[in-house]
């Protein structure tokens, strides 16, 4: 059986390492990309100077061969799914019996006047990293538009070679649809701290050409316009599927999936950031452009391929970034505008940088999430607390088990339990302090 890959991402990269230690399939993974698969998430450290690309290899260039799986730069321009046949602009034609699409997401383009210039990029394939590098030598001015983790991490990426940032944000602080009000407050002023031009509630209206087809300023919907060399479009990503039209493969935003990744066509499925799921479970959204749950379907989708048929079930909720100096972590459900139900506990240490969240269900005092911002907690932890519903007094109680900070780090729990006495009229004390031994053993139970 031949099962063919589009996307040499993480989540068709899984799916072909699983599908290899399942099974003796014939496996072709195709990518017009790169030859050969690279943490996307690394990207911004090479553009920085901390690694080279030959370093966000997670794998030897002779790994594929030795695993037999077949590697193919190539671009697919049409799929016919009753021929079972894949169409390369270069004219080929390749035979499948069943085929993977893990083709990954392109960043948003709302039609403004200018966006197909040159100079002007998302921050999403390696193609995109090279303009960046090609247009940086001499680059007095980069524009920004768009407040997510892309666009965060492009600003990170040109204030470090010291060229200044316009950062262009409609919503009213940074990240608000996804972060809680004082967080978000949080992450703007860090921004501003590290001499980002951040402008909120505005919004681009056009980009400037030169002359030459090149971009040479921005406008803003407030009447500015910013002379630029480069203009970085960040304003979130799509599903990579316009490729897919006229295919019978039927798509929303994404492409439709069940449980066990299938799409509406036979022999077909879609995983990572461009699979849909048409009934999410309770806390997931139907697209979620993470590493973690692309890894998680890859696996999945190859039990399925290989008839060890299971469900895509990627558990609770929980996300990791960065806001320069600032590491975040989000465990469960916390939520930037808190139903009725949903009561917290915010703790902010005095220095603006670190914070602790703690959401939980005041019908019933059951813990909900954790929302950290400089603080780290452990995963398994939270997780275990969320899944079986603890109480909100026993969780803090034994905060200490979560806490994964360094040995000699200041640990901040009894803050958070006072914060907790003083809401409540209780009178709770810290019961574990961060020891191993005490967290293998809470694991274990």
């Amino acid at each position: 059986m031949h099962v063919a890959i589009i996307g040499n991402g993480i989540s068709g990269i899984t799916a072909a390492r699983y599908i290899r230690k399942l099974s003796d399939h014939q496996i072709t993974v195709i990518s017009s990309e790169t030859d050969y698969f690279f943490s996307r998430t690394a990207l911004m450290y090479i553009y920085m100077g901390h690694m080279r690309f030959e370093d966000t290899k997670p794998y030897e260039d002779w790994f594929w061969k030795k695993n037999r799986i077949d590697l193919k730069r190539a671009y697919v321009e049409k799929v016919d799914v009753k021929a079972h046949a894949l169409h390369f602009s270069g004219g080929e034609k390749m035979q499948y019996d069943k085929l993977i699409i893990a083709c990954g997401s392109t960043p948003n383009k709302f039609g403004w006047p200018g966006q197909d210039l040159k100079r002007v990029h998302g921050m999403y394939t390696y193609q995109d990293l090279e303009a960046m590098e090609k247009y940086s030598e001499g680059l007095k001015k980069a524009v920004i538009v768009g407040g997510g983790l892309i666009g965060i991490e492009m600003a990170e990426m040109f204030h470090s070679r010291h060229i200044p940032v316009t950062f262009l944000v409609r919503e009213k602080s940074f990240w608000d649809a996804a972060l809680p009000y004082e967080e978000s407050q949080m992450v703007t002023r860090h921004i501003r701290e590290n001499g980002i031009d951040l402008q909120l509630e505005t919004e681009l209206k056009e980009i400037l050409d030169n002359g030459n087809g090149e971009a040479k300023a921005a406008v803003s919907n407030k009447g500015e316009t910013i002379e630029c060399g480069f203009v970085g479009l960040t304003a979130g990503v799509r599903p990579n599927i316009k490729f897919l039209e006229g295919s019978d493969i039927e798509t929303q935003r994404g492409i439709l999936v069940n449980e066990y990744l299938e799409t509406s066509a036979p022999d077909v499925y879609a995983i990572g950031d461009c699979a849909q799921a048409r009934e999410p479970l309770p806390g997931r959204r139907p697209i979620e452009a993470i590493w973690y749950t692309g890894r998680m379907m890859g696996e999945t989708v190859a039990y399925n391929i290989c008839k060890k048929k299971i469900a895509y079930d990627p558990g609770i909720w929980f996300n990791s970034a960065k806001f320069f100096d600032i590491e975040y972590q989000v465990y469960g459900t916390v939520l930037a505008k808190a139903p009725e139900h949903h009561a917290s506990i915010y703790w902010e240490h005095s220095d603006g940088r670190m914070s602790i969240r703690i959401v939980y269900n005041k019908n019933n005092n059951q813990i909900l999430g954790f929302n950290l911002m400089g603080v780290r907690y452990r995963h398994e932890v939270c997780e275990k607390w969320i899944k079986e519903k603890a109480n909100i007094e026993e969780v803090l109680q034994n905060l200490g088990l979560a806490n994964f900070d360094p040995e000699f780090y200041k640990e901040y729990e009894t803050e958070v339990i006072k914060l907790y006495n003083q809401q409540s009229g209780k009178n709770l004390q810290l019961k574990k302090r961060r020891n191993l031994n005490a967290v293998l053993s809470f694991l274990r139970k």
